[in-house]
């Protein structure tokens, strides 16, 4: 059999794409090896159009059970390559080969984990790995913001707006950080720098309770009391299976064009994979659409056009 279209990837991107190819009336198939993604571990999204308040696992949920009623089908297997054949496309997974006339590549990326004990066990229950997300749910309590980047400055000055307290913990005494986001943050007066300092255990009983702290030159430790955690120590882009089909740009990241195209005909990619810089569950969703409507015009042969969605019966 083959597919008019394969998406890999369940999360926004990837399920907004197969609502859109059905729609259209494509046969479609979704790879993933999980449901949702980054998203699906947030226990609190406010910021999803439609939803006041919804957890990632019930939103996706819902975006999946709309793909299949439209049609999508799904397998939840992992990737271990993507090949051209011919005039179509081959992805190997885990437990099955499957061929497309065009593809959609919504797989996301990865936070970088601190692989630190306690980390895997409070994922969603006080650690996150995004303070746009979250941080709502932590107003007037204590939160721990790892990294020394742009975005772990970005996030606790956002957050001093919310929380009660903000420790940013940073193995070093310098910032990678622009320097205005750097004198932003030292100008609010709840957030405090915790600097040469590493993360070593996350402590608590049904949620975050405590962060133990170790001091790199002095190696003795700290145990601070915080409701929330914000890993904000970057992300793993693991593109490296479509490198040799696909333009990357020097984070390895699918570089796209405003339709979601990428350098190789029949090859679209959307959400946080691409080099597109706002990386939140929405604009994934948007972009999802954009991919699925011009992989459509791919296989019709013709290049989008201004159109409408609305008015079709399935």
């Amino acid at each position: 059999m083959i597919y008019d279209i394969i998406i890999i990837g369940a999360g926004p991107a990837g399920l907004t794409a197969a609502i859109y190819a059905c729609r259209r009336e494509l046969k479609t198939l979704i790879i993933s090896k999980d449901l949702g993604g980054q998203i699906a571990k947030a226990p609190d999204v406010r910021n999803f159009p439609g939803f006041e308040e919804i957890s990632g696992a019930e939103l996706t949920q819902k975006m999946m059970d709309q793909a299949q009623k439209l049609g999508a089908e799904v397998v939840f297997e992992g990737i271990k390559s993507v090949t051209k054949e011919g005039k179509n496309f081959e992805v190997q997974a885990s437990a099955g080969k499957y061929k497309g006339k065009a593809l959609i590549l919504a797989y996301g990326k990865t936070p970088r984990s601190l692989g630190v004990d306690g980390e895997e066990k409070f994922a969603g229950k006080g650690v996150s790995y995004c303070a746009t997300c979250d941080m709502p749910v932590f107003r007037n309590k204590t939160v721990a913001i790892l990294g020394g980047g742009n975005s772990a400055l970005d996030a606790a000055i956002y957050g001093s707006k919310i929380a009660k307290q903000i420790y940013i913990i940073h193995r070093r005494d310098e910032f990678r950080a622009d320097e205005i986001e750097l004198k932003n943050a030292k100008k609010a007066k709840n957030i405090e720098f915790v600097l040469n300092s590493i993360p070593k255990e996350i402590k608590g009983d049904k949620f975050v309770k405590s962060l133990i702290i170790e001091d790199v030159n002095t190696k003795k430790t700290r145990d601070i009391p915080v409701d929330g955690i914000f890993v904000e120590i970057g992300y793993e882009v693991k593109t490296d299976i479509v490198a040799h089909l696909v333009k990357l740009d020097e984070l390895k990241q699918i570089i796209i064009d405003n339709t979601c195209s990428t350098s190789q005909p029949g090859i679209f990619a959307a959400g946080d994979i691409t080099n597109t810089p706002m990386k939140q569950s929405i604009v994934a969703a948007g972009e999802g659409a954009k991919a699925a409507l011009s992989a459509y015009h791919y296989l019709q042969g013709s290049k989008p056009t201004v159109m409408v969605d609305w008015g079709k019966k399935t």
